[in-house]
């Protein structure tokens, strides 16, 4: 593919969470694309490991080690980001992790972790990342939501899941009213039930109800880590040029279709 086709040519793509899954995903379908893609992690073999894969496949990529819990470690990684690229066109803000426990098991120092480590997690890079955003033209930010973040679940306990989630998708509404007048989208993505090293040790265990899950998703199957990075590099992309606020289901049409 020519470089000036290609839908991120020329833009640097920060990207949270690279180490696995569908933040790895992200950085090989964004890097594809054209985009100098600035990723981090906590793990840092995997970390190396997406960095080697997205430098193996003739893309660019870096990535650091940073805890998006503290907001101090952000601020600097995000100057670092500033003095290296100079402008920032696309947040992708990936990184989450949770604790699932039905209400009567959940512990308050479960709530305020989920809280740290599913919100907290989003709003420090978009603080510290938004003034290179700005700067730069035709910028994006893409959140990550959930299904959780819009429905309930008779199977899963998950209140402090679906808190987080659905504030997630509360703050992509509102970045993108404060955003707009500056030329700046900001969309989420909300995946369903989708398979990776994460769900395969907790909600796809042998030993878990929601393992039959696929049954009553629409199209009958479970999502691949690619499926949402094809739609998070959409709304990336200039392609999205006049979607901001919006919050695309990733799912296999399970929020939006009844059972039965």
């Amino acid at each position: 593919m020519p470089a000036s086709s290609r839908r991120l040519a020329g833009k640097t793509a920060v990207i949270t969470g690279t180490a696995s899954g569908q933040g790895r995903a992200a950085a090989l379908a964004f890097a594809a694309e054209g985009a100098c893609v600035v990723g981090c992690d906590m793990d840092d073999d995997g970390a190396a490991a997406t960095v080697a894969a997205v430098t193996d496949a003739g893309g660019r990529m870096s990535s650091s080690r940073v805890d998006l819990t503290d907001e101090a470690a952000v601020a600097a990684w995000a100057a670092d980001v500033a003095a290296r690229h100079g402008q920032v066109h696309v947040l992708y803000a990936n990184a989450a992790v949770t604790r699932f426990a039905p209400v009567e098991e959940l512990t308050f120092d479960d709530w305020k972790w989920n809280i740290e480590h599913e919100m907290d997690v989003v709003f420090l890079p978009v603080k510290y990342f938004w003034p290179q955003l700005i700067q730069a033209a035709n910028s994006a930010i893409v959140l990550v939501g959930s299904t959780a973040g819009v429905t309930g679940s008779m199977t899963n306990g998950r209140l402090a899941h679906t808190a987080t989630k659905g504030a997630v998708v509360a703050m992509t509404k509102q970045l993108a009213a404060e955003g707009a007048p500056h030329g700046l989208r900001v969309n989420a993505v909300s995946p369903g039930m989708i398979r990776t090293a994460a769900t395969e040790g907790n909600l796809l265990a042998p030993d878990h109800p929601m393992r039959a899950i696929a049954g009553s998703i629409p199209l009958g199957r479970i999502g691949a880590p690619e499926e949402v990075a094809k739609c998070a590099l959409f709304l990336a992309s200039d392609e999205a040029s006049y979607v901001t606020g919006a919050n695309l289901m990733v799912d296999g049409g399970w929020s939006a279709v009844l059972p039965g």
